[in-house]
């Protein structure tokens, strides 16, 4: 049995809306298809980290509504253990509907639904502690700094992916205790100053789509060009991102490595149709053997 990674945050059901264009203010666009699938940070590494062959665990909360239903079956049908899975009775889970257009860019509108209603008293400390990494993605920041603070006293490694809406939410405690930081250029803006800079103790990932990511470690700079691809849908692209990345550093493998794989997982992941279509593990070796 290989190391074990339990990831937390959200668990949603999503619309993917492919569209002519992303529509402007007072504009219009015509969707040209439409597809569901489960979604969810949390819950798309949770399940890339399956196909590429971890054993893997998700924290998260859905209501007991058809969408909840189908969000577990599409997670259990990957792989993922949902013994942290929480159902809320009498509640609607979070639906996010996913615009994409022809170059593969995205915008995303969302319902509240119950993706967040994990609170600090709701944690399962063993569960935590039993894992060999503990993943973070957007959620409460007072549970995501709870889980962070009985892994890390508990010897176990964090990372953290804190999401588009960093900017609006109190996220430092899980900033500091992250031992991996993944965030987007605009996200590292929005956290730079006292939160993280190039002299960190931490590995901070900067990814940056199609031009590939850099990472700040304490022993310096790497970099990775990424791959040249025609991306089809973005979405979903960096939970596969972190979990190739996760994948190769739980196995030995070092930052350069780690910088190539990830790198193989979002393109193939922004390949294809939707936020939940990240590849499996013998399709990533292929991809990057093709190209060595």
């Amino acid at each position: 049995m290989g190391p074990s990674v339990l990831t937390a945050g959200h668990v949603n059901w999503d619309v993917t809306l492919r569209v002519d264009r992303l529509p402007e203010a007072d504009g219009e666009a015509t969707i040209r298809s439409q597809r569901q699938s489960g979604g969810g940070s949390a819950a798309n590494v949770a399940a890339a980290l399956a196909g590429l062959e971890v054993e893997t665990g998700l924290i998260g909360s859905i209501g007991d509504d058809d969408n909840g239903l189908l969000a577990r079956r599409d997670l259990e049908d990957a792989g993922v253990s949902l013994s942290g899975l929480r159902v809320i009775e009498g509640a609607e889970t979070a639906v996010k509907y996913l615009l994409v257009d022809d170059a593969g860019e995205v915008s995303i509108l969302g319902t509240d639904g119950v993706n967040e209603a994990i609170q600090p008293a709701d944690l399962e400390p063993p569960r935590i502690c039993a894992a060999d990494h503990v993943h973070l993605t957007s959620q409460q920041p007072e549970t995501a700094a709870a889980i962070a603070e009985i892994a890390t006293a508990a010897g176990v490694t964090v990372s953290f992916d804190p999401g588009r809406r960093v900017g609006d939410r109190e996220y430092d405690a899980t900033v500091s205790a992250a031992d991996i930081l993944f965030v987007t250029e605009r996200e590292a803006t929005a956290l730079a100053g006292d939160v993280i800079d190039h002299g960190d103790e931490r590995i901070v990932v900067v990814t940056a789509g199609d031009d590939g990511a850099e990472l700040w470690a304490p022993d310096g700079t790497y970099t990775h060009p990424g791959f040249d691809i025609d991306p089809v849908d973005t979405a979903g692209a960096g939970d596969a991102f972190a979990a190739g990345f996760l994948r190769t550093r739980l196995e030995g493998g070092d930052l350069e490595d780690a910088l190539a794989y990830a790198n193989a997982c979002g393109a193939l992941t922004a390949g294809r149709d939707g936020a939940r279509s990240a590849p499996t593990r013998a399709e990533v070796e292929t991809f990057l053997a093709d190209r060595s």
